[in-house]
């Protein structure tokens, strides 16, 4: 039985492309290509990357483009580095030092990690610090309202009840009452 190469590409948010990352991977060899729009903070929620993590079979490899695009936290992408050694399967990335085969290619894979951890760290830093800059200066707006508050202000209005309301708008009772607050 002959060994494959999958790639696996990720994106953040639905504005973004992976069409770079898979052009990428294909050229590196890639047999499958699967990919995702999710965020990398966390390897809850991402499918495509379950699917290939099952999927993969005694001396396959997984290859990404970079492994932020894996993992954002040590600890996720030691958790899939660790499958993977389970499954006696390899990580490489195409843009970087990288391969599980190799005892050069561990020692910079955990390397990067870090440095990919703490650039998740600073980058939220730096947002924060944004926000509070912004609400001093009285500019930030904040996310927009997922709840529809004029429309269930008005259902109110009209006598229907929080829990009717709620079943209307297909939203929770606790977002009823903090609309009407």
């Amino acid at each position: 039985m002959t060994s494959k190469t999958y790639g696996y590409a990720r994106v953040s948010t639905d504005d973004q492309d992976c069409t770079i990352q898979e052009a990428a991977l294909f050229a590196a060899g890639c047999d499958i290509v699967r990919s995702e729009k999710k965020s990398g903070t966390t390897t809850e929620g991402r499918t495509e990357l379950e699917t290939l993590l099952d999927f993969i079979r005694t001396g396959d490899t997984l290859m990404v483009t970079r492994i932020d695009r894996l993992a954002r936290s040590v600890g996720d992408l030691e958790k899939i580095v660790e499958r993977l050694k389970g499954q006696e399967a390899f990580l490489r990335a195409t843009e970087q030092p990288i391969d599980t085969s190799t005892p050069a290619g561990v020692a910079f894979l955990q390397m990067l990690a870090v440095f990919a951890q703490f650039e998740t760290a600073i980058r939220r830093e730096r947002q924060m610090e944004g926000i509070a800059k912004a609400k001093v200066a009285g500019v930030y707006k904040g996310r927009k309202p997922s709840v529809p508050v004029d429309e269930v202000r008005r259902l109110r209005r009209e006598g229907l009840r929080p829990t009717d309301i709620a079943k209307k708008l297909n939203i929770g009772r606790g977002s009823v009452y903090r609309a009407l607050g």
